[in-house]
């Protein structure tokens, strides 16, 4: 069995590409890269092969949470009398931790890299909300200890899906608090007659 690579080890996609190079484009245009800085940025942009290069590029360039790509998943989530977010580009370790306290967390793994099918979240939400942002074919399994509080958007029994596909497993300790799993919401059509 091979060992799970690093993060910044992970082949980057196009997508990934495109976000840095909208990050450094945005950096050209309002001075904090020369032309000639954006041009050397831009050509390593292009031939990155794995997301740590990708990361170099724009470390520099914009707070943690503002990356195009985060590799910094490994951190626990706080949410202590506030709110707290995980979202965009980034890749999710085997195993999670969240802590929602008096506050609200929000882990959206809409554009996420899974590194494994079964992601495990360990979740202490205390007088607080835990919002988990799953993408269409991704299960939530909710298990632990509810008191005073509640899950919503969990089936009860999850119908059999795919060995391969993933499962996010939320290990929770929920006390006067919530845990909502959703997916993302899908665009309204817009009409302009109705039928008759």
């Amino acid at each position: 069995m091979r060992p799970r690579q690093a993060p910044r080890d992970l082949r980057a996609s196009d997508a990934d590409r495109d976000r840095v190079l909208g990050l450094l484009a945005e950096a050209a245009s309002d001075g904090r890269l020369t032309m000639e800085e954006h041009a050397e940025r831009v050509q390593r942009a292009c031939t990155a092969r794995t997301l740590g290069e990708l990361a170099e590029l724009t470390a520099d360039l914009a707070a943690p949470s503002a990356q195009p790509v985060r590799l910094d998943s490994g951190r626990v989530i706080y949410g202590v009398f506030g709110p707290a977010r995980r979202d965009g580009r980034w890749v999710v370790p085997e195993s999670l931790t969240v802590t929602a306290l008096a506050g609200e967390v929000e882990v959206d793994l809409t554009q996420a890299i899974l590194q494994a099918s079964r992601v495990r979240l360990y979740a202490t939400v205390v007088g607080g909300r835990l919002r988990i942002i799953v993408p269409d074919g991704v299960s939530v399994v909710v298990t632990g200890h509810i008191m005073l509080g509640r899950k919503r958007g969990v089936q009860k029994n999850p119908p059999r899906s795919d060995p391969g596909a993933a499962v996010i497993e939320v290990r929770a300790l929920v006390l006067g608090g919530e845990v909502i799993v959703r997916t993302p919401p899908r665009p309204r059509r817009f009409r302009l007659f109705s039928r008759s």
